[in-house]
């Protein structure tokens, strides 16, 4: 798939079939993740992968804001290291190449990041020095998807020439 196609296409999804993604797929993810750049190319980020039904439950249950991730095939966690100011923009960085990577092979997923953080830790044995920044849940849609209907700003309400506040008038 083009890459702008995939962009205007991928929609976030919290509602997945019984399909098993290939494993095939799955390394595809992981592999984007791992090529993904990182400032100064520190490579700090961590990922967990949960494809056992009882962790991914576990995820459901210790989220305050992921309870649909119980249905999906795989989850990732992204691990992030807070000692690096850019640590968040990195994590952005990776899970959009996981999801876009995805998306190319019809996997959709949605994301989370509230979670009851103790019992979250213990259940994954997170180490302290990490940040558990976001939850990715991958499967197959449960319904069939056509993208491209997204309710977004215009250009002209999002961009400004030279200075804020300059219309665009492109």
């Amino acid at each position: 798939m083009d890459t702008f196609e995939s962009i205007r296409t991928k929609l976030d999804i919290r509602e997945f079939s019984s399909g098993d993604v290939s494993q095939e797929i799955k390394l595809k993810v992981l592999e984007a993740a791992r090529l993904t750049g990182t400032g100064l190319n520190t490579q700090h980020w961590r990922f967990v992968v949960a494809e056992d039904k009882e962790n991914i439950k576990k995820l459901a249950d210790d989220s305050t804001s992921g309870g649909w991730v119980v249905n999906c095939n795989f989850a990732i966690i992204i691990l992030t290291n807070p000692k690096y100011d850019f640590h968040m923009i990195d994590a952005g960085r990776v899970l959009q190449n996981m999801q876009l990577t995805a998306w190319n092979y019809g996997v959709a997923s949605g994301i989370f990041t509230g979670i009851k953080e103790d019992k979250f830790r213990k259940d994954f044995e997170i180490p302290p020095e990490l940040n558990v920044t976001a939850i990715i849940g991958f499967g197959y849609p449960l319904r069939k998807l056509t993208g491209g209907g997204k309710n977004r700003l215009s250009l002209r309400e999002l961009v400004f020439n030279e200075k804020y506040g300059n219309l665009n008038t492109a």
